[in-house]
Formats: structure tokens, C-alpha cells, sequence
């Protein structure tokens, strides 16, 4: 479970325990323009417990978008698109982290 952001000396069940009373996983969105492209990009995964805000996990990701993000053509539609997922809590990424923990290792073996 490392790479993932907030989940520092947690056991699997502790992790299970917070998801349970409503924690999860979330990403956040920033972009950033130049006149001629603008790039839109997720953060790494972070693990949000129960009750905790996500303002100033998102804070970074946000003034990167707000500052940086409208100075291109496309930055006028996906500044505030980042604005949005950022200030309301970020991507709820929750099923797809677990499908990728919970999946069994790869074994080449199998072919697949």
C-alpha cells in the first residue's frame, strides 16, 4: 500500500475500518498552460479518512490550475473543470484503487 498519499502506518484493517465509516481514495486535477497547449494531469492517490477535509490536500494542485491554467486556448475549459473537482473533494478513485490492491499479483505463468 505505498505510493499512496495519508496511509503511512496503517494496517489493512485499519484501512478497511475507515473505508467502512467513509474514508477514501481521491485524486486531484491541475493543469497548466502555455499560449500554444495546455496540459491537464491527476495527482497521486490520497487516502482520505473519515470526516477529514480535502481542502488542503488539494490546495497545491488548485493554485498550480488557478495561476497557471487559463493561459492557453483549452486552459479556459479545463481550469475551472479542475477548479470544480478540486474544491469539491477531489476524483473518487475508491473502486479502482481497490480493484488494483485487492487483484492477485501477476504470474506470468498464466499468460495473461
Amino acid at each position: 500500500m505505498t505510493g499512496i498519499h495519508g496511509m503511512d502506518g496503517l494496517s489493512p484493517a485499519q484501512v478497511q475500518d475507515e473505508l467502512r465509516r467513509g474514508g477514501k481514495f481521491v485524486v486531484f486535477e491541475y493543469c497548466f498552460s502555455t499560449v500554444v497547449t495546455t496540459v491537464r494531469r491527476c495527482s497521486d492517490v490520497y487516502f482520505v479518512r473519515a470526516g477529514q477535509g480535502t481542502f488542503a490536500m488539494s490546495l497545491g494542485y488548485t493554485l498550480l490550475s488557478l495561476f497557471l491554467g487559463w493561459w492557453g486556448v483549452s486552459g479556459f475549459i479545463y481550469t475551472p473543470r479542475c477548479l470544480a473537482t478540486n474544491l469539491g473533494g477531489g476524483k473518487d478513485v475508491t473502486e479502482l484503487v481497490l480493484c488494483t490492491l485487492l487483484a492477485p499479483p501477476y504470474d506470468p505463468s498464466l499468460g495473461y
